[in-house]
């Protein structure tokens, strides 16, 4: 929605970024019709990160379709920056207006938002003051919940990861970073980006999220900074959303057979531990991710259980390692 045909100020930007996905950002839309009728303060803006297809084309004739140009805009962008960049461009532009929103909801456009899921988080913030970041929870289409509140990712936490082993798991619970689907709100460290409230006060302090994190990881940066600044991030359960996990990447599509992990994941798990936990920490967390992988490589062959990971990981991960650390020097 541009500056000259809003006649309110806004309360709530919700964010979704597109890049080649124009039907599952509509269907999203679609979802979030019943939201802005409750929420008669929430405007949307789709950035669109240079899709390589008619993407805006067919969400700008979806909003003048549907009727939907009160409440929705669609911003086009020049280059594609990542996840970072496109929610970014237009929470610079919200916050720079006369009329800031005071909550910005970082939203994927391969989600589905079950009714009254945004006023859930809304009125969990109005009650609920030292909450500054909160998220809903992920379920797949039949309701079955996803893990989407977290422990911190560390150096140590790396071992346990790649490992899935049970006995560190007992050993060292909290290395374990995806926390259990719980019925009641909780804090927690870092939430799914997929569906993330945040107060503008986080945003004035911290500043925006980090555009060196092309896509993954930014969640768990903008979160870890957030907390260190004095704020805190809170799950709430009641605030339901459908997930499509995979649908707008095919990286992480748990249906599907794994695809080879991309560049940019490894750029962005090598920029997260560089930037929060310092080179030796960096170099700690891949010694530990090696050596957890190793042991799940281990376990497999004596239980002669077929591979599941993507294709080459651990060879890609050694050579982007190697090669990351070698671009610092």
């Amino acid at each position: 929605m541009t500056n000259s045909t809003k006649t309110a100020a806004p309360q709530i930007l919700v964010v979704i970024v597109n890049f080649g996905t124009a039907s599952l950002v509509i269907d999203c839309l679609t979802s979030l019709c019943t939201e802005h009728q409750a929420l008669p303060g929430l405007y949307v803006v789709v950035t669109d990160n240079a899709s390589k297809d008619d993407s805006v084309e067919r969400l700008k004739n979806a909003v003048s379709d549907q009727g939907w140009q009160d409440w929705v805009d669609v911003m086009p962008l020049s280059s594609n920056g990542g996840f970072s960049y496109g929610n970014n461009a237009a929470i610079k532009r919200a916050l720079a207006s006369d009329d800031q929103p005071d909550l910005i909801l970082l939203l994927n456009p391969d989600t589905i938002v079950r009714p009254d899921a945004i006023v859930h988080l809304v009125d969990y913030m109005d009650a609920h003051p030292e909450a500054a970041i909160i998220g809903s929870r992920l379920e797949d289409p039949d309701g079955t919940p996803q893990r989407s509140a977290f422990r911190c990712i560390t150096p140590g936490s790396e071992l346990l990861s790649t490992a899935r082993l049970g006995l560190i798991r007992l050993l060292m619970p909290k290395w374990e970073v995806a926390m259990p689907a719980r019925d009641k709100p909780h804090p927690a460290d870092w939430l799914a980006g997929a569906s993330m409230l945040i107060r503008r006060a986080v945003f004035e302090k911290i500043g925006y999220l980090d555009e060196d994190y092309f896509l993954y990881f930014e969640e768990v940066d903008f979160c870890l900074r957030a907390r260190r600044a004095g704020f805190s991030c809170w799950y709430v359960p009641a605030s339901r959303i459908v997930h499509l996990v995979g649908a707008a990447t095919g990286i992480s599509d748990t249906r599907a057979k794994a695809k080879r992990r991309p560049s940019y994941w490894f750029r962005s798990r090598h920029h997260y531990f560089r930037k929060n936990w310092g080179r030796i920490g960096a170099i700690i967390a891949d010694l530990n991710w090696i050596i957890g992988m190793l042991i799940w490589r281990l376990r497999n062959i004596v239980r002669r259980k077929p591979d599941p990971d993507p294709p080459r990981f651990l060879r890609d991960f050694l050579y982007h390692s190697v090669r990351l650390r070698g671009i610092e020097q």
